[in-house]
C-alpha cells in the first residue's frame, strides 16, 4: 500500500503547523484519533519483557530511547568497522508524511522481520517492517489547536514494555497503543495544557512503572515528573521539581522547572537521573530572587515513591535560558584520577558549554569540564530593554549543549557532543503571566547585528566533540558551519565508530577515538534533525542504521523534511 493512501499518514500531513504570537500552534488536525492497519500478521507476536529491556548489549535491537537505561546510545552490533564503513550503503528511503519536526529517535524490537515503531511531529506514530521500509500500521493522535508550543510540535520517539508501545502528546498526555494493531488502549492526561503545558520526549518504562516529565517552561507553568502504572495509566506519585518552600513568596507557581527530555535510570540504586529546565520567566529573574533551586540542572529521584534525593544546578538564578536539556547518561566503574575517585558518575552537558560528572549517590560534583564552545560575555548581567547596552552572549541561549542526545562509548571512554557556537543578544523586561501565553520575561535576537558581535568570536556555528569524562578535556573537535543550527543526537558503536548527520543534510561516520572523518552520504538539502539508532539483522546477516531526516520549525534548524534513511551492510 503506498504510503500516500494511508488515512493516518494523510491525517498527519494534512495538520498544519505554523508560528504564531503564543508559540507554535497546530491547525487541521484530525478531530479523533485515526488508526489505519495494514498487513498487522507481519508483527512477531512476543511480549518485550524487562529482561530484553535490561539486556542493552543485544546488538539485534534498540529498545529505548537512549538504547539503553544508562542512556548510552551505543549498539554493540559490529558488522560495520573502521575498515568497511566506506562500503555503507543505502538500503532504502521512506516518505514519513507528516513534514514535520524530524527530532525523533525510532526504537526497534528483534524478530522475524524486526519491526521499527518511528515516532514525529505532531503526534504521530507508524510500526514499520524494518527489513522491508513498508508500513504495517500508522497512528495519529489529534494535537488540539489551542495547545501552544515554544520550540515546534516534536515528538521524539515511544517506548515499548510487553504488548504496548508508549507515546506522549502534545497536549501533555500519554497513550498506549496495542503494539501488534496500533489500536489504543488509554488514554491519560498528565496535565492541563491550556495553562502550557506539553509533552514531546520518549517516556521509558521500568518494572511496570512509565516515566513522564513536563515541557512548557516558557509559559509560565511549574514543572513536574510523574510514574503513571503502564497497564492502567493510573498515576503512581508526582513530584514537583521546584519545592515550595525553597521559594521566594508565590514564585514557585510559576517557577518552571520542567523536565522535557527521557530520564535515565539507575537499576542499582533505583533513581530517575533527568534534567531540570530554566526558571521562569527565562530573563527577568527580578520577580524569583534566591537560587531558585533545582533548575537548570540534575536531579535524582526514587523510582518508588519520587521522593527527591539530590539536586545539581549547572546555572544558580539564572537569566541566561541555560537550562538543563541533554539526557543524563549514568557510567559505570568510572575513574576520576585528580578526585581519587572510582565508581559510577552521572555525566552531562549543559547550555553553559561545560561537561559536568557528579556522584550518582550525592550529586557531588567531581568534574567540570573544559567549555566544549567558547565562552564569550558569559552569564554576565543582561541588560533591560531600555538601556542602550547591547549584550551579545556566547554560548547564545540554545547552548552550548542543548537537548541534542550525547553518547558514550565505553570501549574509547568518551561522550560525544553536537554543540552549538552561536551568538545571540538578550535583554529582560517586565512582563504579567498570563496562563498560556508566553512568559520569558525578555526579548531575544537570534541574529544580532555583526558589530555587536565581540571580536573572540571564532564563526564556527556548531561542532561535534568529544569529551573525556574522567578529566573534562576535549579530546577531538569537528567544527561545522552552515546558515542552520546543528540539530539531532549521536551514536557510538563497539566498533570504534560515531554515526550523526549535519544540519548540512550529510551523515558521516568518525573515528570515535581521534575524530577522523572515514564516510559521509548525502542525504538531501534537509537538515537532520534526527537521532542514528542501529541493529542487527540476523535474517539478512546485515547491520543496519537508521536516520529521520528534516529540519525543526524552531529559530534555524533549517527547512522541514518528512524521510527515514536506513543504510546497511552486509556480513
Amino acid at each position: 500500500m503506498a504510503v500516500e493512501e494511508d488515512e493516518a499518514i494523510k491525517a498527519a500531513s494534512e495538520t498544519i503547523v505554523e508560528e504564531t504570537d503564543l508559540g507554535y500552534q497546530v491547525f487541521n488536525a484530525p478531530d479523533e484519533a485515526v488508526l489505519d492497519q495494514h498487513d498487522t500478521d507481519r508483527i512477531p507476536r512476543f511480549d518485550v519483557t524487562q529482561e530484553m529491556l535490561l539486556e542493552s548489549e543485544d546488538p539485534e535491537s534498540w529498545l529505548m530511547f537512549g538504547n539503553n537505561y544508562e542512556g548510552h546510545r551505543y549498539t554493540t552490533a559490529d558488522v560495520i568497522t573502521k575498515d568497511n564503513v566506506g562500503e555503507l550503503e543505502l538500503e532504502y528511503e521512506m516518505t514519513v508524511g507528516a513534514n514535520s519536526s524530524m527530532e525523533g529517535s525510532p526504537i526497534v524490537v528483534p524478530g522475524d522481520p524486526p519491526i521499527m515503531y518511528q515516532a514525529n511531529g505532531p503526534s504521530h506514530v507508524k510500526a514499520i517492517d524494518a527489513r522491508e521500509g513498508e508500513v504495517l500500521w500508522s497512528y495519529t493522535y489529534p494535537a488540539p489547536e489551542d495547545a501552544v508550543l515554544c520550540c515546534d510540535d516534536n515528538n521524539r520517539g515511544v517506548a515499548v514494555y510487553e504488548d504496548k508501545i508508549y507515546m506522549t502528546s502534545l497536549d501533555s498526555g500519554v497513550q498506549a497503543l496495542d503494539r501488534y494493531t496500533g489500536e489504543e488502549l488509554w488514554y491519560t492526561s498528565t496535565e492541563d495544557y491550556k495553562d502550557g503545558y506539553s509533552s514531546t520526549w520518549a517516556p521509558i518504562v521500568y518494572d511496570g512503572k512509565l516515566f513522564t516529565g513536563s515541557a512548557g517552561g516558557e509559559y509560565g507553568v511549574r514543572g513536574f515528573h510523574c510514574a503513571l502504572d503502564a497497564e492502567t495509566g493510573d498515576e503512581l506519585w508526582r513530584m514537583r521539581t521546584c519545592p515550595e518552600e525553597e521559594w521566594v513568596g508565590e514564585s514557585f507557581k510559576q517557577s518552571g522547572g520542567t523536565n522535557w527530555m527521557t530520564p535515565t535510570l539507575d537499576t542499582e540504586r533505583e533513581l530517575l537521573y533527568f534534567n531540570v529546565g530554566n526558571p521562569s520567566p527565562d530573563f527577568n529573574g527580578t520577580v524569583r530572587p534566591g537560587p531558585n533551586r533545582n533548575t537548570c540542572g540534575t536531579v535524582a529521584v526514587d523510582i518508588h515513591t519520587g521522593e527527591l534525593q539530590w539536586a545539581h544546578q549547572e546555572s544558580s538564578h539564572d537569566i541566561w535560558d541555560y537550562d538543563a536539556g541533554m539526557m543524563r547518561m549514568l557510567l559505570r566503574d568510572i575513574e576520576v584520577p585528580h578526585r581519587d575517585y572510582e565508581g559510577d558518575v552521572v555525566y552531562s552537558a549543559g547550555k553553559t558549554s561545560w561537561s559536568y560528572v557528579v556522584e550518582p549517590e550525592t550529586g557531588d560534583l567531581l568534574v567540570r569540564g573544559e567549555p566544549i564552545t567558547q565562552q564569550i560575555n558569559f552569564q554576565e548581567m543582561v541588560p533591560h530593554v531600555d538601556e542602550e547596552r547591547e549584550y551579545v552572549m556566547l554560548p547564545g541561549l540554545l547552548g552550548g549543549q542543548d537537548w541534542q542526545p550525547a553518547s558514550y562509548n565505553p570501549e574509547t571512554g568518551l561522550c560525544y557532543h553536537k554543540t552549538l557556537n552561536t551568538p545571540h543578544s538578550v535583554k529582560w523586561r517586565n512582563e504579567e503571566y498570563k496562563p498560556g501565553e508566553k512568559f520569558w520575561g525578555g526579548i531575544v535576537d537570534v541574529e544580532p547585528d555583526e558589530e555587536d558581535i565581540p571580536d573572540e568570536y571564532n564563526g564556527h556555528i556548531s561542532a561535534i566533540a568529544a569529551v573525556d569524562p574522567t578529566t573534562g578535556q576535549v579530546v577531538w573537535r569537528d567544527w561545522i558551519d552552515s546558515d542552520r543550527y546543528l540539530w539531532g543526537g549521536t551514536m557510538s558503536t563497539a566498533t570504534g565508530l560515531l554515526f550523526a548527520g549535519t544540519q548540512n543534510g550529510n551523515m558521516v561516520a568518525y573515528d570515535a577515538e581521534n575524530g577522523d572523518r572515514l564516510w559521509e552520504f548525502d542525504l538531501s538539502e534537509k537538515a537532520i534533525s534526527g537521532d542514528p539508532v542501529s541493529w542487527y539483522d540476523p535474517g539478512t546477516e546485515k547491520q543496519y542504521i537508521a536516520i529521520q531526516v528534516g529540519g525543526s520549525g524552531f529559530v534555524g534548524r533549517g527547512p522541514r523534511g518528512d524521510r527515514l534513511a536506513v543504510f546497511s551492510l552486509g556480513a
